[in-house]
């Protein structure tokens, strides 16, 4: 599955598909509301409009014209980046793309100068969360919060390089 996927820079027609992969997934598997749509959507314009290419990056997994999944490193500070966007389609998930996707994140931000990354995730998440915890991240903040419709633990995590 996961054979001949490289891993490009955004493209036109990737946020649409961001945006849409993200609300549909999140609805269905966790029952997210469409405000967690609109917040995809916010991040991913916020991104495409104020990119500087030598602090911020976005990672779209693809198989020829299959995109598989993204992850987003965006600078916060001069010191602090932001892991954001992090998705594999189901159909990917279980053959390493993840670790690849944070592997190049990480490596990317590391090459860019910044010395931590922090993400904002949720509990349930739990494919996610090993990940991240597999790869050196810990949790900073813990927090119960109804947010998207629905009642989540929010989690705030980082690594220092």
């Amino acid at each position: 599955m996961t054979d001949n996927i490289i891993l490009r820079d955004l493209e036109s027609g990737d946020a649409g598909w961001i945006i849409q992969q993200h609300a549909e997934l999140y609805a269905r598997d966790e029952g997210f509301d469409m405000s967690f749509e609109a917040l995809v959507a916010e991040i991913m314009a916020d991104f495409i409009r104020r990119r500087d290419p030598a602090r911020d990056r976005a990672f779209i997994a693809a198989k020829g014209d299959e995109r598989l999944g993204c992850i987003f490193c965006v600078g916060k500070d001069e010191r602090t980046a932001k892991l954001r966007l992090f998705l594999v389609v189901p159909e990917a998930r279980g053959h390493g793309l993840g670790h690849r996707l944070i592997a190049a994140c990480m490596d990317w931000a590391k090459a860019q100068g910044y010395g931590r990354m922090e993400l904002w995730t949720h509990e349930s998440h739990e494919a996610a969360c090993a990940l991240y915890a597999a790869h050196g991240w810990h949790i900073v903040r813990s927090e119960a919060v109804k947010s998207f419709g629905v009642q989540l633990v929010e989690q705030s995590w980082e690594i220092e390089f």
